[in-house]
């Protein structure tokens, strides 16, 4: 329960911070430009706390639900003091109003690259195995799928006296300094008395244990099994660092992999609708490739930080790759041409620059900005379908939610 919780809470401080960060791109880039914001919070709703440094209200909201920036003049619908009109997001040259437009998405982009490279670096990318023992058998697992066939006999290491935290140093008289290493000498041993020698608070020992024949996959062909030895122990895992080269790749490869998971889900959204409306009228099994909501996300972190199957530093890489996949989502998302997303001002934006320049060409006079108004109910639609399918993967998240079986 206090790992879930913690989980929940993580994720959701991750997600804030992202946001955050986002809002800063679009923050730091206007006041570059001269522009002027005159808001920076986080959350909505009603102000907990504020305070106001020069020209610009920095605080806190009740609802933990993101965070925004106010620019003067992001359109010109609202009215503006006429002192602050130049300094307006509408009156400044078009490159500049674009640059601060994408700066959210921008940043979006520089969470993930830091995460997938610093992650490998300190936390690490893959796990290895060890001669540690992590768990005991409770019975002998003689079945491919680790399965006993009499689950009240005792496994071969728990007979023998084994423990969390035994380190095996060889089988059947030969060292071993590496878990393939054991593990193919135990499975070679087959069935009967073999030597185990193991070290224990720096003492070692050894041990005549009665192995038994069991069925595992075949090394040469995963199709067939074979019978070997069987111990009945699990090995403790660690995580394998990897250096600033083996970093960068490693990032390079993982982005490269997120970018096109991302646009394959986006051109995939309306195909996994009926699905998901199925797991939730139907209780039908979610598809944990399926779309996912902000609760879902949230559960699959818990259930990744929760599980015992990795160590912590495997786990929190876990979550952090999460957290980057987001960040690289919501960037794209975000640059979607579709009002009011920020790049669907920039659509506007770039439809604006060119019909300037054909009216130029044909020398007519500048047809100015876009009316938004006329564009209004398009980005009401989208908000429209955007609840919609949030609602709809808040029920699901809740009543059904994906369970990843860690």
């Amino acid at each position: 329960m206090t790992l879930t919780l913690f989980g929940y809470l993580a994720f959701i401080v991750a997600m804030l911070v992202s946001i955050m960060i986002h809002e800063w791109g679009h923050f730091s880039t206007a006041r570059k430009f001269g522009m002027k914001a005159t808001d920076f919070f986080v959350g909505f709703g009603t102000t907990l706390w504020s305070t106001k440094r020069g020209e610009t209200e920095y605080g806190i909201k009740a609802i933990p639900a993101g965070g925004f920036v106010k620019i003067v003049g992001m359109t010109d619908l609202e009215e503006i003091d006429p002192e602050d009109e130049p300094r307006a997001f509408y009156k400044q040259p078009a490159r500049r109003r674009a640059v601060v437009l994408a700066a959210g998405s921008f940043m979006h982009f520089v969470i993930a690259a830091v995460i997938l490279v610093l992650t490998p670096m300190l936390l690490g990318a893959s796990s290895e195995q060890t001669t540690t023992v992590s768990t005991v058998s409770a019975c002998a697992p003689d079945k491919v799928d680790g399965a006993c066939s009499q689950p009240t006999v005792a496994s071969p290491a728990g007979a023998a006296g084994l423990q969390p935290g035994d380190v095996i140093v060889a089988v059947g008289g030969s060292a071993v300094a590496t878990w393939d290493e054991a593990q193919a000498a135990i499975r070679a041993a087959g069935a009967g008395p073999t030597d185990i020698t193991y070290s224990r608070d720096g003492v070692e020992s050894t041990v005549s244990v009665d192995l038994v024949a069991g069925q595992r996959v075949s090394p040469d062909d995963p199709n067939t099994s074979v019978t070997v030895g069987v111990l009945g122990m699990s090995p403790q895992s660690v995580a394998v660092r990897v250096g600033p080269v083996g970093a960068v790749k490693y990032a390079a490869s993982t982005y490269g992999q997120i970018l096109s998971g991302t646009a394959t889900a986006l051109v995939t959204i309306p195909a996994k609708i009926p699905p998901l409306w199925d797991s939730v009228v139907n209780d039908a099994p979610r598809d944990t490739a399926g779309l996912v909501g902000v609760v879902g996300a949230a559960d699959v972190s818990s259930q990744i930080l929760g599980s015992d199957s990795d160590p912590w530093a495997l786990r929190i890489a876990g979550f952090l790759l999460i957290i980057a996949g987001l960040n690289i989502f919501i960037g794209i998302f975000n640059l979607l041409p579709i009002l009011p997303l920020d790049g669907g001002h920039l659509a506007v934006l770039g439809y604006e620059q060119a019909r300037s320049k054909i009216a130029r060409w044909r020398g007519q006079p500048d047809p100015g900005r876009v009316d938004m108004n006329k564009l209004l109910p398009v980005a009401y639609v989208f908000l429209f379908v955007l609840i919609s399918l949030s609602l709809l993967l808040l029920v699901a998240d809740i009543v059904n939610p994906i369970d990843l079986g860690l």
